[in-house]
């Protein structure tokens, strides 16, 4: 019962720091994400969240849909250091708006840190799906647009999840789009 509700609250947190990320990404830094472990005992360095910069721009998503009659469907993945390819089975992908409020978020993200937690107004723009056992996903009702497509995969044990693997694609209306969410 413990591991069942430790392995819920993994996932929640999970699906809130890629909402976060994504809750509004205008450009993405190479390099990689590591997600924190927030179910683990932090150092003093681990809990520091860095605060925004950016004011959520209520005027750049009042501009936004909410709801559209695009797609996007794929397959979350996840190699590790040693060859072996993971599955990421019922696992939380996310879409949301590629907007500059985004983008302060993943630029911390990249570098390794947390970011406070968007602002709930940008949250309701992000759409988000689970995946099957074989991870594959679809999330359907997105508008036309700029999007960042995310997800990570639970790592063998249970204890720590792979990096977050982000794809930015761009969506009209009626499409669904292929987006191959590995790394």
């Amino acid at each position: 019962m413990k591991a069942a509700r430790r392995r819920s609250l993994r996932t929640a947190g999970s699906m809130a720091l890629a909402l976060m990320v994504l809750a509004g990404c205008e450009s993405l830094s190479t390099g990689s994400l590591s997600l924190p472990d927030v179910f683990d005992d932090q150092g003093e360095d681990e809990a520091i969240v860095v605060e925004r910069r950016i004011a959520f721009p209520a005027e750049e998503y009042a501009r936004l849909d909410k709801h559209g009659s695009a797609a996007v469907q794929g397959r979350l993945t996840y190699t590790t250091a040693s060859g072996e390819t993971l599955v990421g089975a019922n696992e939380t992908v996310s879409v949301a708006p590629a907007t500059r409020y985004a983008a302060e978020a993943a630029d911390v993200a990249l570098s390794g840190r947390r970011i406070e937690p968007a602002d709930p107004r940008a949250r309701a723009y992000t759409h988000t799906a689970r995946t099957n056992a074989d991870g594959y996903f679809v999330v359907r009702g997105i508008p036309s647009g700029p999007f960042y497509v995310a997800g990570s995969v639970l790592l063998p044990g249970g204890d720590a999840r792979s990096p977050l693997i982000i794809r930015q694609v761009e969506l009209t209306a009626g499409q669904t789009r292929d987006v191959d969410l590995s790394r």
